[in-house]
């Protein structure tokens, strides 16, 4: 089976070059403009950069940061070993400081990198194991209870569709309320701008879909 190229293997001038044409995937705070493009294909996005949605409130973004940082901070993991075992059943690697996710099908066929969305606060980041539990394509979306007590005026309910804050597609982890789903603010990729689930690009997350199953590993660090 031939092996799909894994943007992994970028050089680091490679990754920041397409992450500043295509959004601040290593933290960059981009104009919404500035982010139609995938960065690791160079291909069109799905999803609108329309207003903030319930999923995080406003997008978070921090004027005093050093961009500089964020963008050491980025890093390639080319080799599962360090983390699991094995890859049955496939294995996700979710790493905050990158605010990257990395995809190894069981055979190794496949290997993927997304750029991701992160937590806004560390009182709302859970790391450690975990595994995919269910798989929703179309899913509909209600804010947990602590979401509704900070955010009253957020509706109890919105169903699947191009306005739902979970995107496209959504995958389960065992974790209660914890999820790894689209977004169609594409605003928040690469960016502290979730209440604990991790956001994808609605394009990428149906790819990231169709690979995993029910049983997938998934380590966030």
């Amino acid at each position: 089976m031939t092996r799909t190229p894994s943007p992994a293997r970028l050089s680091r001038r490679g990754f920041l070059g397409a992450s500043a044409a295509g959004l601040g995937a290593a933290g960059l705070a981009l104009p919404a403009a500035a982010q139609a493009l995938d960065p690791f294909t160079g291909n069109p996005l799905q999803g609108a950069a329309g207003g903030a949605t319930p999923d995080a409130g406003l997008v978070q973004t921090d004027p005093n940061a050093d961009i500089r940082h964020n963008i050491s901070s980025w890093r390639a993991h080319n080799d599962w070993r360090p983390y699991f075992s094995n890859l049955a059943n496939g294995a996700i690697l979710i790493d905050f400081t990158s605010r990257a996710l990395t995809y190894w099908s069981e055979d190794e066929s496949i290997v993927r990198v997304f750029p991701t969305s992160i937590p806004v606060s560390e009182d709302l980041t859970r790391k450690g194991r975990t595994e995919i539990v269910k798989k929703v394509d179309g899913p509909s979306w209600s804010p947990t209870p602590a979401m509704k007590a900070r955010n009253p005026e957020w509706p109890d309910f919105v169903p699947p569709g191009p306005d739902n804050p979970m995107g496209t597609h959504a995958l389960w982890l065992s974790w209660q309320y914890y999820r790894i789903h689209g977004t169609h603010d594409t605003r928040k990729i690469g960016r502290k701008s979730s209440n604990g689930c991790v956001g994808l690009y609605n394009e990428h997350i149906a790819q990231l879909f169709a690979w995993s199953k029910v049983g997938t590993q998934v380590l966030i660090i």
